[in-house]
């Protein structure tokens, strides 16, 4: 502001912040209607998140998770779930379904877009190599 009443030109007003001389000339006005109130950031700039923080804990979660409907070998030895009617894998689309279950108002490309933001694997590499149901004679 000391600068604009010195009588420098925009360009070498906005050159000694290292900033754009729209953004500098925005700087001074509102500086000049606001005070130092006006130098700050506004609030509100940018979309307003649509789910919270607690709420995108509950959707990763669950994709962290072992599916209930996965079969897993018992101490005797047989498969089971532990839920027959869950999912036996975590797509795209069960994750979806969890998360409206629980009330989360959430589109499928939603939670594409946060799992890849958490860095959440949600394929998991399988070996064709080995097989658990091979019996040996």
């Amino acid at each position: 502001m000391a600068f604009s009443r010195q009588g420098l030109r925009m360009s070498a007003i906005a050159a000694k912040p290292g900033c754009h001389t729209q953004t500098a000339r925005e700087r001074i006005e509102r500086f000049d209607t606001e005070c130092l109130a006006g130098l700050g950031d506004r609030p509100g700039a940018g979309r307003k998140p649509r789910i919270t923080e607690v709420e995108r804990g509950k959707l990763i979660t669950p994709a962290r998770s072992t599916p209930p409907g996965r079969l897993t070998r018992e101490e005797s030895g047989d498969l089971a779930a532990t839920d027959d009617s869950g999912p036996p894998r975590w797509t795209l689309d069960s994750l979806t379904a969890a998360a409206r279950a629980q009330g989360i108002v959430i589109a499928r490309g939603q939670v594409r877009r946060i799992l890849r933001a958490e860095k959440v694997r949600r394929r998991h590499t399988r070996s064709w190599a080995t097989s658990t149901d091979m019996v040996s004679s």
